[in-house]
């Protein structure tokens, strides 16, 4: 294959998951060793998140024709895109929390939704609790009128078991 059609293909690729995606954040991974990187992409891989390094210029031309132009100027240096496919957090976090363990990477930009975050969006971002964490908690409170409800509902009725156990034991006491 020429090297052009490949770099068209490249570039379709980008548009296709900055359209498809939830989150994109852009980071610069200088500084990480093979190691690094393969754990790295092992958490995204179990969090469902794509991990891939692009040329900033094939980005560039992507962001061009997706309207995205705020991207560009954040495109030095070594430049990879970590995309949040089902989970939009999923990146963010497990991005701060390598961030935070090895004193390595920084955030470039994101795209949340196709709006431009700067490096405090994806920070705030990072803090959001993931969408298993939030439809529990929703569960849990749906659940919590339920159980409340079954609580008062037994009340008179553990009320009653325990006034018939005095008056039993009081029986017993006499005979």
């Amino acid at each position: 294959m020429p090297v052009r059609e490949e770099k068209v293909q490249i570039v379709s690729e980008i548009k296709e998951r900055l359209s498809n995606s939830s989150s994109a954040i852009l980071v610069d991974y200088k500084g990480l060793t093979v190691e690094e990187v393969n754990q790295l992409r092992k958490k995204f891989r179990e969090a469902g998140v794509i991990y891939k390094v692009y040329k900033n210029t094939l980005i560039e031309i992507a962001a061009r024709e997706l309207g995205l132009e705020g991207l560009i100027p954040h495109l030095e240096g070594p430049t990879a895109i970590a995309f949040g496919v089902k989970d939009p957090v999923a990146p963010a976090k497990i991005l701060l929390d390598t961030m935070n363990e090895l004193n390595k990477m920084e955030f470039k930009v994101g795209v949340v939704d196709g709006k431009i975050i700067d490096v405090d969006g994806i920070k705030a971002l990072a803090k959001l609790p993931s969408r298993e964490e939030l439809i529990a908690k929703m569960l849990g409170s749906l659940n919590a009128p339920i159980a409340n409800l079954v609580g008062v509902l037994s009340g008179p009725i553990r009320a009653l078991v325990y006034a018939l156990n005095a008056v039993k034991a009081q029986k017993e006491k006499e005979a």
